[in-house]
């Protein structure tokens, strides 16, 4: 692993950003508000209205321009995309991709869980997908509107048609750092938020709560330890020794947040739990490793949406 050096200017500063909530406005008001040319693809009527009143919005900053639309057509000639849906939302949006980006563009998935590159890569191609890991918070607070919830960095996998990207990325604020195997930063990010999120969504608490409680608490180092036993069983080496002290870390540091999968839960929209605990269910299944907190847990949230609603 490495931190990138800046490797100069980039001639045509044009990005697309799929998605309008809070991470993909708060990488588009940064991107803006560096000189880059956003456009913001998306199919929130009331975001897209306030992205093109006001511009993407940075709590204390003020708004950012960006062009944003939920027309694929006015989006095309595109040569970097980044990706921040939702990933039940990925499937759509790779198709959307294919005709949007240029044959040798390339789109950079940001998104949690695992298999969003997939679906990306057999509607583009793999070679015209590369995968990144952020741990930054944010929460959007209105429309078009987004709070920095924590800073943190950006792990970029390494691709020969990333750099252009880096930069811009880069110029904006954001520490990347480029890793030639991204999987142990994907499978660290997992683990956490496998720990985490659905115990969040079905309590409705904040991560910090989680360790107030001592059955609780143990309930979410046994879903790390689950979903570390698998990621070791695909060959990755995790990025901390322990997984139920990094998952405590975590909810301690980011105490006061609420998790995607809550906030998901309290908006009444489909979560992620289909490529978070239900990606470590499937992997471990098929791996002879056992998983059980970690199949309740998604069948709670997948199976019986009426009790968290």
């Amino acid at each position: 692993m490495h931190s990138c050096r800046k490797r100069g200017r980039v001639k045509n500063k044009k990005v697309l950003v799929v998605g309008t909530g809070a991470l993909a406005t708060l990488f588009a008001a940064r991107l803006s508000a560096s000189g880059t040319n956003v456009t913001m693809l998306g199919s929130w009527t009331e975001g897209l209205a306030a992205l093109n009143r006001d511009g993407a919005r940075l709590e204390g900053l003020g708004g950012f321009p960006v062009r944003a639309t939920a027309d694929p057509a006015a989006c095309t000639g595109m040569n970097l995309a980044l990706v921040l849906v939702k990933s039940f939302q990925t499937l759509r949006v790779a198709a959307l991709l294919e005709q949007i980006l240029i044959p040798g563009g390339l789109a950079l998935t940001l998104q949690n869980g695992l298999g969003n590159d997939l679906l990306l890569a057999n509607a583009l191609g793999a070679g015209r997908v590369a995968r990144g890991i952020t741990t930054l918070g944010a929460t959007l607070t209105a429309p078009g509107v987004v709070r920095l919830a924590g800073e943190g960095p950006l792990w970029l996998e390494a691709h020969p048609q990333i750099a252009p990207l880096t930069v811009m990325l880069q110029q904006a604020g954001f520490p990347v750092e480029e890793v030639a195997d991204i999987r142990p930063r994907v499978w660290g990010k997992l683990v956490v938020n496998a720990a985490i999120n659905p115990l969040t969504a079905l309590l409705r608490v904040k991560n910090g709560l989680l360790l107030q409680s001592l059955p609780v608490r143990e309930l979410m180092g046994e879903l790390a330890e689950e979903a570390a036993a698998v990621a070791v069983s695909q060959g990755v080496r995790l990025p901390f020794p322990g997984p139920r002290q990094a998952a405590e870390e975590v909810a301690q540091r980011t105490g006061e947040n609420l998790s995607s999968m809550l906030r998901d839960v309290l908006r009444g929209a489909p979560t992620e739990v289909d490529t978070i605990n239900g990606a470590v269910v499937r992997l471990g299944e098929e791996n002879g490793i056992p998983v059980p907190v970690n199949r309740t847990m998604w069948a709670l949230l997948k199976e019986f949406p009426f009790m968290v609603r």
